[in-house]
Order: structure tokens, then C-alpha cells, then sequence
């Protein structure tokens, strides 16, 4: 992971309440920074527009910004389970399955 991903992480989950203390001193450095006290602005007012606490207007480009970022992040997705997926096409239907006679040991 690059160090930038990595100071943003930290920085959200500082804000979260949910950082590990071995991390605490770099998310804190990179408080000092510039980027890093945007970073921890926009992570406080994600979080106060998601609990709907936010005060005053939102600016301009807000919501820009935020679809700029989300768009940024990578896609997870779950590898779908077997009940999701369905039965598997090439399987044999049941009534066509061998039976136990039919099977061939080494």
C-alpha cells in the first residue's frame, strides 16, 4: 500500500475513533501537513452528513469532491456463494448422477 492510501486510512480511522495505538503517531504527523487537515475535514464532515449532523452549507464543491473520491476507491466485491451462484450448469441434473455401482475406483 502507498504511503499516501496509508496516511488517509489512518486518518479516518483517527477520526473514527478506531485507530490502532501503534498507528496514532504517524496519523498525528500527518495531521501537521496541509493535505492531512483537509483530509481530516472531509473525513468530520462525511461523517456529520452521514449522521445528519452537519451545520451550515455544504460548500460548492462538496459533493464533487466526495463523488471524486468515492469514484477513486477501489470496488470490493464478495465471491458469491454457491446458493447465490445457483447450481452449477455442468453438473449432472440428478436423475442423470452415477450411482455408486457405476463408479470406477482406482
Amino acid at each position: 500500500m502507498d504511503t499516501q492510501k496509508r496516511l488517509h486510512e489512518n486518518i479516518s480511522a483517527l477520526a473514527d475513533g478506531e485507530l490502532a495505538d501503534s498507528e496514532r503517531e504517524l496519523a498525528l504527523a500527518a495531521l501537521d501537513t496541509m493535505e492531512g487537515q483537509a483530509a481530516w475535514r472531509a473525513y468530520h464532515l462525511a461523517g456529520d452528513v452521514l449522521r445528519d449532523q452537519a451545520s451550515g452549507a455544504l460548500s460548492d464543491g462538496f459533493s464533487a469532491s466526495l463523488a471524486a473520491r468515492l469514484a477513486a476507491e477501489p470496488a470490493y466485491t464478495a465471491a458469491a456463494t454457491s446458493a447465490e451462484r445457483g447450481p452449477d450448469p455442468s453438473a449432472p441434473a440428478p436423475d442423470q448422477a452415477e450411482s455408486p455401482a457405476d463408479v470406477i475406483l482406482p
